[in-house]
């Protein structure tokens, strides 16, 4: 069992700036994978950000250049920095954390979720 708990959503005005913190316990293995996707109302949930415990990364196209997602593999925690944000970033975002064992289908863990709204 993992557990993954979200914290620093909030409102912000256009142009502002957010940090969205996970924290993750529990039976986590030392090869994994940690990100962040959102949903807004009427879309799908969307991939914003992973990154691998071996520190691979991978942003969707619509938060280059203006999120950055970063981690502590000591802590467990990853952590995504939201700069210059749009009223098109307002979503639920939530943390997500994906590993497997052995030949085991990989299992996916998600926060409660950590609503962001951008005022415009």
């Amino acid at each position: 069992q993992v557990q993954l708990v979200e914290s620093g959503g909030g409102l912000v005005q256009a142009g502002g700036s957010l940090r969205l913190s996970c924290a993750a316990s529990g039976s986590i293995f030392s090869i994994h994978t940690m990100g962040w996707y959102r949903q807004a109302p009427g879309k799908q949930r969307e991939l914003v950000a992973t990154t691998t415990s071996g520190g691979n990364i991978n942003y969707a196209d619509s938060v280059k250049g203006r999120f950055t997602i970063s981690r502590d593999n000591a802590k467990n925690m990853v952590y995504l920095q939201m700069e210059s944000l749009r009223s098109e970033d307002t979503a639920v975002y939530y943390c997500n954390l994906g590993q497997r064992r052995l030949a085991a289908t990989r299992r996916d863990y998600w926060g409660q979720g950590t609503q962001v709204t951008v005022s415009s």
